[in-house]
């Protein structure tokens, strides 16, 4: 179902309701609102297979312009409001969008974005067209040639410049078509028609943007975090008795290391569907979710490119820990380098054999070496396969260190020292050495700053000696305040990579 529909039989349901502000739009006026931006979309040239760009905050609106842009026939690129001006007009000119909408908020942005296209933003800013105002002289009736357009959405670029992974419009041009994520969020993610469904995650990214649209078809409420914060968002699920919300690992060990008291607070009961993806779930994270939820964590493998799908249940992982489930989508195959085919329990390259093409705009080059010898297509990752089909992901293949000859994937160490009380986060990379090529780096978040110094490192090492072999210990441990790691979950490892790397360069 398209919203409009919901908008016949419920004009007055909520369709969108933010969590700080309590802002609430209805099926009626998510309707109306988006027939205006279709509208103003035809007034400024725009026609079907057109680009535009979306750089804004998460905000009620949000939901008025892709809504407005799907039915116009459009391609709408969500951009991250967290990248710089020279970053964003990167995307601007890789799409080939005609225009794009910025929050008012962004003023950096707004200030140092080049790109020669129309610029409208959401709120006020010199130099600006108001959107709010072209939009109030807009007729919210229907445009006379709609049909279905499609998301086009960008990599957040942790290991290089981000990749943008354009689809084709949709061949039924109908707006009320199904698709697949419609079929598996009734399906194996136990969604149902009229469902409250909280999204902690920024709406430029993939899932939570697909996912709200999702709720949206279903008729659902969509209960949006302006930003993430753990007792907020058990708050806003026991205030709105959420049934079905999305999450990603970092969500989890943030709530859990609220005190107990706090975790005990809230309501939690009426969750019957925790979704989680982006990054495989440290074991200890994810029991720990369960004995407090229950068994409603429901986690699944995927990329933007749409090339494979698994899933995994709260019952299922309980007997296959660590794994992040079975394809429901797509055929798994790990792959040695040659391209060949592994057996069980051997760690390889994870392909999907698929019949949905991996391309990546501008870039052949990145979508040849996305495929091997048979034609099947990787996201980049490693892992291993159990004999009944369970997928267990390694790491990522950029991220490996390679430290005197040894293979070490750093998301091992991660998991392991996310789950020490002190550490609020922890990225591993390897930095150039001498003797060893590289060695094993932690830079640790603390919990408490002041923590930060020589007794930490020592405990953290201890710590870690007593679940890992000696090679995979880090030689070297660092604290920060932050680390650069994005608001889907995903941390921005090339960064810190790159840093360690210069520095020895100017060192040497």
């Amino acid at each position: 179902m398209h919203p409009y529909v919901h908008a016949v039989d419920k004009p007055d349901h909520p369709a969108v309701i933010m969590g700080g502000s309590g802002q609430t739009i209805s099926y009626g006026e998510l309707d109306r609102n988006s027939n205006r931006f279709a509208q103003f979309l035809r007034a400024q040239g725009l026609q079907i297979g057109d680009t535009i760009a979306l750089c804004l905050d998460n905000c009620a609106e949000y939901f008025d312009l892709v809504w407005g842009a799907q039915r116009a026939g459009l391609v709408y690129v969500a951009v991250s409001c967290r990248l710089t001006a020279p970053e964003v007009d990167y995307i601007i000119g890789d799409s080939g969008a005609k225009l794009i909408i910025v929050s008012g908020a962004l003023t950096d942005l707004l200030g140092n974005i080049e790109s020669d296209v129309g610029r409208f933003v959401l709120g006020n800013h010199a130099g600006w067209t108001s959107l709010g105002d072209a939009l109030a002289k807009m007729p919210d009736t229907p445009i006379g040639d709609e049909r279905a357009g499609v998301d086009m959405l960008y990599s957040s670029g942790t290991t290089g410049k981000p990749k943008g992974v354009r689809l084709d419009l949709p061949e039924d041009p109908a707006l009320n078509t199904g698709n697949p994520l419609v079929a598996l969020a009734m399906g194996a993610f136990a969604f149902t028609p009229g469902c409250t469904y909280l999204s902690p995650a920024p709406l430029y990214h993939a899932a939570p943007l697909r996912w709200c649209m999702t709720v949206h078809k279903l008729g659902g409420t969509v209960i949006v975090m302006e930003k993430f914060d753990p007792e907020k968002a058990l708050a806003l699920i026991e205030k709105y008795k959420a049934d079905v919300s999305q999450w990603v690992p970092t969500h989890f060990v943030r709530m859990l290391k609220l005190p107990k008291e706090i975790r005990g607070k809230y309501d939690v009961s009426s969750l019957t569907s925790a979704v989680h993806a982006a990054a495989p779930c440290p074991v200890p994270i994810k029991e720990a979710m369960i004995d407090w939820w229950g068994p409603v964590l429901k986690e699944y493998y995927a990329g933007t490119e749409g090339n494979g799908f698994t899933f995994i249940s709260s019952e299922d992982w309980l007997t296959h820990k660590g794994s992040v489930g079975r394809a429901l989508l797509g055929t798994v195959k790990i792959c040695d380098e040659n391209g060949d085919e592994l057996p069980a329990r051997t760690e390889g390259g994870v392909f999907f054999e698929s019949d949905t093409p991996v391309s990546y705009h501008n870039d052949p080059e990145k979508t040849k070496d996305a495929y091997n010898k048979h034609g099947w297509s990787t996201l980049g990752d490693v892992g291993w396969l159990d004999e009944e089909g369970f997928l267990y992901l390694t790491d990522r293949k950029s991220f490996m260190i390679i430290s005197g000859g040894v293979n070490i994937y750093p998301q091992e160490i991660e998991n392991l020292l996310v789950t020490h009380p002190k550490v609020a986060d922890a990225a591993v990379i390897g930095a150039p050495d001498d003797e060893m090529g590289e060695r094993v780096v932690a830079v640790i978040q603390p919990m408490d700053m002041a923590d930060a110094g020589d007794e930490l490192a020592d405990e953290l090492s201890a710590f870690m000696r007593e679940s890992l072999s000696g090679v995979k210990v880090p030689r070297q441990i660092d604290f920060r305040e932050e680390l650069p790691r994005h608001p889907t979950g995903k941390l921005y490892k090339r960064l810190l990579r790159d840093e360690y790397w210069a520095q020895a360069k100017q060192t040497a």
